[in-house]
């Protein structure tokens, strides 16, 4: 065990993207529904509300793909708060059919209607004053209104398909389209200012109710993003803009092709420059949404995967340094006080442990790979330190259930001997006890495992592009005391529960 010292006292949470909450309009909001959630949070005895990146998405609809580092979702505004003030009338959002189904999003049916229904808001918005201020007070919106103004007018191609002078970033061409798209770039900035407005709202209906809200941060940033269209030199980039290198994961006994992200990697020596303050801007932007925040895919700092730009899979590439603890001190210089958790999974070496215990941050266990000999990382329940956060499995796992049915059978015999079952149906309320019982000092669950749902209910399936990742949704249905009492029971037992003593009745 090292001796980092801790950043959570002992307590539990529940991992749900903010996608996946109730709602009636195709997909989870900062609404109604999203406070009952955090009420159910409260009366279940937890203390932290994990959610995936919020940004705005595109193909393929992943978190981690998003056209800004910065920017809100618009689709996690919640229309009927619009209506209540005046922004809106019922019958120009409620009888639209926003998917077919409660338990699943429908991306493309939340795509056609939800910006229709931004614009008619937008429409009737008289407070210019508060779109300056937010504006002036948010640097990165230049950039990122400007972008997605430019987007819509190109019939959302990427940039690297826009014409030379605007792909390039050159200042005459730019000015020239902000100045031709500025109604477009002043409906982004409302739609951004309602976002923020909202989610810092439910942020604090979370505080006041003792939930504390754990973000993530991905470690890199989408190639089609205002991120990378604005700022050329901080990003491997030729001089056509296009990248040199880009982002992924070599093979594993996993995946034999590896994992070919795409993302476009930085150029570290001018990120450092100055003391990296476009990751610091990055980070206190981030620090103003939540109160924890994980730093995706952590090993890429000590080194990074490079895969030349062009290649139809991750087999051919090489490691190269990352900025190392250099970064890490700038960070801490930077926001002392700040709360992160280091996402140290994957291919991992005694460097990136060293880096990890290094910073001080609380790494990752998942009892999935505990039991899975394909799995070389440290995840034995008995070794951990209480400087760590445990999950049963996370966005990217299968449920138990589901991994129960599709894990090695080697993997199944070891879990059910370690956790004294007799029969694997058992294993969905064994990992939840075993995650609570450890030494780490949080344990955060999904809400599918809490359910004891099968694979169908995964968020995601890494390395794939269908048409169920990133759509579970959970019904309101689901939100009932039952439920929040027995998680509650279990979280006490387990001296997690925070309002109450480990033996109280």
């Amino acid at each position: 065990m090292d001796g980092s010292a801790r950043l959570f006292p002992r307590s539990a949470g529940v991992l749900l993207p903010v996608s996946s909450l109730p709602s009636p309009y195709g997909i989870g909001s900062f609404g109604r529904i999203a406070r009952k959630w955090i009420d159910f949070l409260h009366e279940a005895g937890q203390s932290y509300w994990q959610i995936l990146p919020l940004g705005p998405t595109g193909y393929g609809s992943s978190p981690y793909q998003c056209f800004s580092a910065f920017a809100g979702n618009p689709y996690f505004i919640d229309l009927d708060t619009l209506c209540e003030e005046g922004l809106l009338v019922e019958s120009e959002y409620k009888y639209f059919i926003w998917g077919a189904s409660e338990s699943q999003v429908d991306y493309g049916a939340v795509h056609r209607h939800r910006e229709a229904v931004l614009r008619k808001a937008f429409a009737r918005f008289t407070d210019e004053s508060a779109l300056d201020t937010f504006i002036a007070d948010n640097p990165w919106f230049d950039e990122y209104g400007l972008f997605t103004a430019i987007k819509a007018d190109q019939r959302q191609l990427s940039w690297e398909e826009w014409e030379t002078p605007l792909r390039q970033h050159l200042p005459e061409a730019v000015e020239a389209v902000r100045s031709r798209l500025a109604e477009d770039i002043r409906y982004h900035a409302f739609v951004q200012y309602q976002f923020y407005r909202q989610w810092l709202a439910l942020r604090a209906y979370a505080n006041v109710r003792d939930i504390q809200i754990i973000g993530d941060i991905p470690i890199y940033v989408s190639l089609d993003s205002a991120d990378a269209w604005a700022n050329h030199s901080l990003f491997q980039l030729d001089g056509n803009a296009y990248p040199v290198e880009v982002a992924g994961c070599p093979p594993d006994s996993f995946s034999k092709e590896g994992q070919l992200w795409g993302n476009p990697l930085y150029n570290w020596e001018d990120m450092a420059s100055g003391g990296y303050p476009w990751w610091m801007l990055r980070l206190q932007s981030s620090f103003a949404l939540y109160d924890v925040l994980r730093i995706d895919h952590f090993r890429g700092l000590e080194s990074y995967y490079a895969i030349p730009y062009g290649e139809k899979t991750a087999e051919i590439g090489q490691w190269k340094p990352g900025p190392g603890m250099d970064f890490i001190r700038a960070i801490k210089q930077a926001f002392p006080e700040a709360r992160i958790i280091a996402e140290d999974l994957g291919f991992l070496t005694e460097a990136v442990h060293q880096l990890r215990r290094d910073s001080g941050f609380p790494g990752m266990k998942i009892l999935q790979f505990a039991f899975d000999a394909r799995e070389p990382g440290e995840y034995a329940p008995y070794s951990y330190d209480f400087n760590a956060v445990v999950y049963p499995g996370t966005h990217d796992n299968d449920t138990v259930k589901g991994w129960s049915k599709t894990a090695p059978p080697s993997a199944i015999s070891y879990a059910k001997s370690y956790m004294g079952l007799m029969r694997k149906n058992r294993l969905p309320q064994a990992m939840i006890r075993l995650a609570m019982q450890c030494n780490a000092d949080l344990a955060i669950i999904t809400m599918q495992d809490w359910l004891g749902l099968g694979s169908k209910s995964r968020i995601n399936t890494p390395s794939t592009v269908n048409n169920n990742n990133w759509c579970w949704r959970l019904t309101e249905k689901a939100l009932g005391s039952r439920l929040a009492n027995a998680m509650a029971k279990t979280t006490q037992l387990y001296g997690r529960h925070p309002r109450k003593a480990p033996n109280s009745p």
